[in-house]
């Protein structure tokens, strides 16, 4: 029914999380009617992306350099780790403006289903921080099985720490995820944490 590149292109769209077939014909039918220098922009754009953004050092974020923009900001707490599952969670998190601590990307939950073990996780990295005058752990990973259970090894691993350790209150709904709660829902969270 399409030309092979075209098909192709809609089979690309198709890739993206949500996006059916309806939705990817609309995006790969609208790319024909872009001209060529906004086509362009976007290649470079995805190109540039995959290129140029790698984690940061420090926290695991993504970033263009060795450390990423919080970790580089000297107005942020240093002694107040916030630690996500994904650096998706963080833009979630930062569009609040109530946040004013650092942030640490596991890069995954634990998940036996999925053969996810705490080692495949970012946590060495979180334990060498913590010896830097930590004051606080906030474990924001998702109210689901996998972030519970994650965010309870966390908890038993840190309990001999000199380090409060607190969860997000679950004004995000069980089975929820951070990137799609909104601002003030957040913000409730952060305002109702508890110590584990």
């Amino acid at each position: 029914m399409y030309p092979e590149s075209l098909a192709n292109l809609i089979e690309c769209f198709k890739m993206l999380p949500g996006v059916g077939n309806k939705t990817a014909e609309r995006y790969a039918l609208l790319i024909l009617e872009k001209n060529s220098e906004e086509i362009y922009r976007f290649i470079d754009a995805l190109k540039d992306s995959k290129e140029k953004i790698k984690h940061c050092k420090i926290c695991g974020n993504y970033s263009e350099d060795d450390k990423c923009l919080i970790c580089k900001d000297k107005t942020r707490n240093t002694k107040q780790i916030c630690v996500v599952q994904s650096s998706k969670d963080i833009i979630a998190m930062e569009k609040t403006l109530e946040y004013k601590g650092v942030y640490h990307v596991l890069g995954g939950v634990i998940s036996q289903n999925k053969g996810i073990l705490p080692e495949d996780l970012n946590i060495k990295q979180l334990l060498e921080r913590i010896k830097e005058g930590v004051e606080e752990v906030i474990i924001a990973t998702n109210p689901t099985l996998e972030g519970e259970t994650t965010a309870l090894y966390l908890d038993k691993l840190l309990e001999n720490e000199e380090v409060l350790v607190t969860r997000l209150a679950h004004g995000i709904p069980m089975g929820g995820h951070l990137d799609y709660a909104d601002e003030l829902t957040l913000i409730k969270a952060l305002e109702g944490r508890k110590k584990m």
